[in-house]
């Protein structure tokens, strides 16, 4: 599996294969392990897979499930995919209205993803978690309202996708530098390959945050 940093803990525990007995196993034990990180409402969902001879199972998501699990009432409105080759880094963005819940991961190939608090009244305002996700890992990251999020690409290249609360709305769309002094995110890259929009953004001193 991949590791799991933030600025105040080391990685965190692996995923689990879980052995299938029969074929409906996935459908009648099928469940999840939902980590809380050190920051507020940020939560690294682990499916259990189920594996035989055949190859594995999973849930990707199921909406009862991850309200029952996580405590988080959130209805997902719009499917996101993208393909990026190795080095690039998409972020770090975020919506400041019409905010977005998202929930993320990885089918194929490996990245790093990252959150930065942007809520001005949290306790942990400007701090950031960052996950390795993988086809591997299978690992999912719960990136609440609030939050700037990207992700940097380890792998040859990454499909990468997410879920997401409420609709693309490009006039409130608003971004941040990915490698503002002040936040010192620990990316594992030197010199990522960035859109214009992203290496001209904002650190978190200037640019708009939340409430």
């Amino acid at each position: 599996g991949g590791s799991i940093w933030t600025q105040f803990t080391p990685a965190l525990s692996a995923w689990e294969i879980v052995p299938m007995h029969n074929t409906l196993a996935p459908f009648m034990h099928s469940q999840m392990n939902v980590i809380q990180t050190d920051i507020d409402d940020v939560l690294i969902i682990e499916p259990s897979v189920f594996n035989d001879e055949r190859g594995f199972f999973f849930e990707i998501y199921n909406a009862k499930r991850f309200r029952e699990e996580t405590g988080v009432d959130v209805t997902f409105v719009q499917d996101n995919h993208s393909l990026s080759r190795k080095g690039t880094l998409r972020g770090m963005h975020y919506q400041i209205v019409n905010a977005q819940d998202k929930l993320v991961r990885v089918s194929s190939g490996r990245v790093f993803d990252v959150v930065v608090d942007l809520r001005k009244s949290s306790k942990t305002f400007g701090s950031w978690v960052g996950v390795e996700l993988s086809a591997e890992n299978r690992k999912q990251v719960f990136v609440p309202k609030g939050f700037a999020h990207g992700f940097v690409v380890l792998s040859e290249q990454a499909d990468f996708l997410y879920k997401v609360s409420d609709f693309y709305k490009p006039e409130a769309e608003r971004y941040l530098r990915w490698d503002c002094p002040i936040l010192d995110i620990d990316w594992p890259v030197d010199k990522p390959a960035l859109n214009e929009r992203d290496a001209s953004a904002p650190g978190i001193d200037t640019c708009e945050t939340y409430a």
